[in-house]
């Protein structure tokens, strides 16, 4: 949850940013462990937002010159940045990742106009579950090796692996783009008790401890992460998603438009 205090600044922050950048924020959502439901009391709040200029921004010659993000330095533990709709929706049709987990974060600031609701709709039919199972386990694969391959670990890593090992399960299983809320996966290692267990252990010391620290490794995640990370190593991920360049272009156009 975000606290009135913090949320009212942010929307401060956010209407100052319109107001300096002559910009209309068309959303902003909470990102990161705070949208993820695994925060520690001591998280940043980050803050993102897409914006649109005037139509005449963009019928211009040096378009491709102009700055497409609003970015600015973290303030009382805030972080707060932004990009331009017409890179968003560039990105979107790539499947980007923070793009994608934006879109769906249960953490809303500001919604305006059609933006939104119409990047949702589209969401099924142009995300590639193949660009996701890639990014989540190259996402598990990385931090694994960077942080829990000795004796101690810190502990709050064991999250940035188990959420991407679980979105891949939810890819595998249901075929569409994972939620980012890591509750919602728990349900994909409801055949491993002893696991679950675990991980909720897990997860209510990190939302009570500002700071976990190293500890012995958990086992039981452990050995999850251990066989999930080869079963990974060789799967080959087969199915794509349509190309909908026509449909982000409308929205493009429309959103352009004032709506």
């Amino acid at each position: 949850m975000i606290s009135e205090p913090v949320r009212t600044e942010i929307l401060r922050r956010i209407r100052q940013a319109e107001h300096d950048h002559g910009v209309r924020v068309l959303l902003a959502v909470e990102s990161g462990s705070r949208a993820w439901g695994f925060e520690s009391p001591n998280s940043d709040y980050d803050a993102r937002f897409i914006y649109a200029h005037d139509r005449d921004w963009y019928l211009s010659v040096d378009l491709g010159d102009k700055r497409d993000v609003i970015e600015y330095p973290i303030v009382d533990d805030i972080d707060l940045n932004g990009w331009d709709v017409r890179k968003a929706l560039q990105l979107f049709h790539r499947s980007n990742p923070a793009f994608v987990e934006w879109i769906q974060s249960p953490l809303i600031y500001v919604e305006s106009g059609l933006f939104s609701s119409a990047v949702r709709a589209l969401l099924p039919s142009v995300y590639s579950c193949v660009s996701g199972i890639h990014h989540y386990r190259s996402m598990a694969k990385t931090n694994y090796r960077g942080y829990l391959r000795e004796e101690l670990v810190p502990l709050k890593k064991y999250f940035y692996v188990l959420r991407p090992l679980l979105s891949v399960r939810w890819l595998e299983r249901y075929g569409k783009p994972a939620p980012i809320e890591f509750s919602k996966l728990l349900h994909l290692i409801d055949d491993q008790p002893a696991l679950l267990a675990d991980v909720h252990d897990l997860l209510d010391r990190k939302r009570l401890a500002p700071e976990m620290g190293l500890a012995p490794q958990v086992r039981s995640i452990h050995a999850f992460i251990e066989t999930e990370l080869d079963r990974l190593a060789h799967i080959q991920p087969t199915n794509a998603s349509a190309n909908r360049i026509d449909a982000l272009n409308n929205l493009f156009r429309s959103v352009v438009a004032g709506q």
